[in-house]
């Protein structure tokens, strides 16, 4: 059966790096709304400038350019046996959009990754990014982070929306916005919330223990059927 995953998680939560894990482990395409943003960005398209002015004011992209991406994306074959969201969705409205175009797919898992506040601005604070490839590099736990990404080898800088100030405006709009969508999927058999504060290794256990037991509850389920 097809394996459609959504990550949940407020900025800073490992979202990017546990899809990251998942799909590649499960051979599956991670989908992220916010790498084809920053390509967009780095291209200087209108959509790039128009994005970057919103996203470094610690704002969210606009539904419907971010909805029309993911359908785009969800369309192409590599995602008809499944994907990994990444930064989607983020407002109640992009889940009912997300709901209409999922329709005839196998069902949605969403798996929300839960870190204090706290770590969230510690870890934002500490994270450093690749200038050319976008790619994130450091953590809180390596005192001595590398100068050059290990991917591409461009220089690595602070975000621009990584400044304290900018990131508690993004946390708040995550409560603002995104936090309904708990209460939008929390009903939903195929809801798990995990432990994001553990080691990245835990975080992963976690997610995959969540993961499959919906898939062997899905398959007991059908046969019984």
């Amino acid at each position: 059966m097809p394996l459609n995953l959504i990550m949940l998680g407020a900025p800073g939560a490992g979202k990017g790096t546990q899809a990251d894990r998942f799909a590649r482990d499960r051979g599956i395409p991670k989908i992220s709304t916010g790498d084809i943003l920053r390509e967009a960005v780095q291209a200087r398209s209108e959509l790039g400038m128009r994005a970057k002015a919103i996203m470094d004011r610690g704002e969210l992209v606009g539904d419907d350019v971010m909805i029309g991406i993911v359908k785009e994306r969800l369309d192409r074959p590599d995602a008809a046996d499944g994907f990994v969201l990444d930064g989607f969705p983020r407002t109640v409205a992009q889940a009912i959009a997300l709901d209409g175009i999922s329709q005839g797919r196998a069902p949605l898992i969403v798996v929300e990754i839960a870190v204090p506040e706290s770590e969230l601005v510690q870890r934002l604070g500490a994270r450093l990014v690749c200038a050319s490839c976008g790619a994130n590099a450091g953590t809180p736990e390596r005192a001595a982070a590398p100068t050059r990404c290990e991917r591409c080898r461009g220089p690595l800088v602070q975000r621009s929306d990584d400044s304290e100030a900018v990131v508690r405006e993004r946390l708040d709009v995550y409560k603002r916005k995104t936090r309904p969508l708990l209460d939008y999927y929390r009903a939903r058999p195929t809801f798990r919330s995990i432990n994001g504060a553990l080691t990245p290794d835990g975080v992963a256990a976690e997610l995959a223990a969540a993961v499959d037991a919906f898939e062997e509850g899905a398959a007991a389920g059908g046969s019984r059927r």
